[in-house]
């Protein structure tokens, strides 16, 4: 099968940065210079300006949305804005910069395609830009983009961007990211946003939307072993269900192609039988591919509820009761050692215990440090579970097709943390590839720290 680039012309980016660094102004200038603005927004902005004594609009006010944060003049929230142009459509995703909305960052680069991390000209590579540029690698995004702003406010000096550019570059290296884009930019000004400026004569190359406009990503998740998690049953006689002998099984193809005609396996029950149909919102299809929401019907009336999971016949993975993950916390509780909670992994939730932490990243050094017993804010270590009952977890593939998972606090069902089956920060630094797969319990190298369930 060929492989896949973005689903018709369709890019998902999503912007990161620290504090000021004019993430939002960015993706204000691309909507309002490109005309994707539409009149009711703008003029909301407008006044929202005036009401502030700005001469100008205030372009951020395009994507900061939410009362509160026009308000305080920050972004707290991940926003995502929809727009198009003649060459292409995008779902883009501003996050927040405080550090303790780096989970926002989480959220917003995990299905992007592309991540533009914004660096303030005049303060450099700082703490916030080094985690941002390690959470997009463990999550594997395909691209990272610099943008380096507020070019303006170094007269444009190349030297700076310069010396910027290769501090990123060295560190992205370190985790595994072969390339970097990095190109010059003024928000503010429109310089290199939508179209190339004249004030930066050294630079050549395009402006942030012309590359994004021509940017080639690879969408391999329809390469995946199919990974059908159920997420609703069309039982007869239900609304959904005309034929009163219709029984069809609803969700969205997280990996793989599915055709009918194929062989599958029902996890965790292990019953082979085959694809008898495939429906979308649409009607019949003989086809759907990873990202499709569709309805498969079966040859066989075997028992499937919410949660299950349909596999191909010739990739079934082995259940497991322990695995190891990459854990980001999200939130101020800290995650324990001992500590029991909720896991969420594709439709199945369950109880799981944390076991024991194997150590926590060092963002400044890329070094792991070991001993420790909790996971506080913002920390990203490698976490040891065991859960209870036998769970068929897939490694780590990069845009959450699979291996994807949060730990729920059970007592107010908030999210804890968001993780990745598998070492994914071995996997990135010892392939120089943050797209490598990860290593799970049923691979032959498994974490020497697990050992088989009861």
């Amino acid at each position: 099968m060929t492989t896949h680039t973005a689903h018709s012309g369709l890019l998902r980016f999503a912007t990161a940065g620290s504090v000021d660094d004019g993430k939002s102004t960015l993706v204000g200038r691309l909507l309002y210079d490109s005309k994707s603005v539409l009149s009711d927004t703008l003029a909301a902005a407008e006044r929202t300006s005036t009401a502030r004594g700005q001469a100008d609009v205030d372009l951020s006010l395009l994507v900061d949305g939410l009362r509160a944060e026009r308000e305080q003049g920050i972004t707290i929230d991940v926003a995502y804005r929809y727009f198009a142009t003649e060459k292409r459509t995008f779902i883009l995703a501003d996050t927040p910069g405080h550090v303790q909305y780096t989970r926002n960052t989480v959220t917003g680069a995990s299905t992007a395609d592309v991540i533009i991390i914004l660096v303030d000209a005049r303060t450099g590579v700082v703490v916030q830009t080094r985690r941002h540029i390690t959470v997009a690698a463990l999550l594997g995004v395909p691209e990272i983009l610099l943008a380096v702003n507020k070019i303006d406010l170094v007269d444009y000096d190349q030297a700076t961007f310069d010396r910027i550019s290769a501090d990123f570059t060295a560190f992205a290296g370190g985790l595994g990211i072969p390339q970097v884009v990095a190109i010059p930019i003024s928000a503010l000004n429109g310089d290199n946003v939508v179209t190339r400026s004249d004030r930066i004569g050294w630079y050549s190359g395009p402006s942030v939307l012309e590359h994004l406009e021509s940017v080639d990503v690879a969408d391999q998740r329809a390469e995946l072993p199919l990974r059908f998690p159920v997420q609703y049953v069309i039982r007869p006689g239900s609304d959904y269900a005309a034929d009163p002998d219709y029984r069809g099984y609803a969700g969205r193809v997280a990996a793989g192609t599915v055709r009918t005609g194929d062989a599958v396996v029902v996890l965790p029950g292990g019953h082979r039988t085959t694809v008898a149909g495939v429906e979308n919102p649409d009607g019949g299809s003989d086809v759907a591919e990873a990202g499709d929401s569709v309805t498969l019907l079966l040859e066989h009336d075997i028992d499937i509820a919410r949660g299950n999971l349909i596999v191909a016949v010739d990739d079934v993975p082995t259940p497991v009761t322990e695995f190891v993950a990459t854990v980001t916390q999200v939130a101020e509780k800290p995650l324990r050692t001992g500590q029991r909670a909720l896991l969420k992994y594709g439709t199945t939730t369950t109880r799981v215990l944390v076991g024991t932490i194997d150590h926590l990243l060092d963002i400044d050094t890329l070094t792991e440090q070991a001993g420790v017993s909790a996971l506080q804010l913002n920390d990203i270590g490698l976490v040891n579970f065991r859960i209870a009952e036998p769970l068929a977890v897939d490694p780590y593939q990069p845009r959450g097709a699979v291996g994807a998972l949060l730990i729920i606090d059970p007592a107010d069902g908030a999210t804890l943390a968001v993780g990745m089956v598998g070492d994914r920060r071995r996997a990135i630094t010892s392939t120089g590839s943050a797209t490598h797969t990860a290593r799970c319990p049923e691979s032959a190298d498994a974490h020497d720290a697990l050992t088989p369930g009861p």
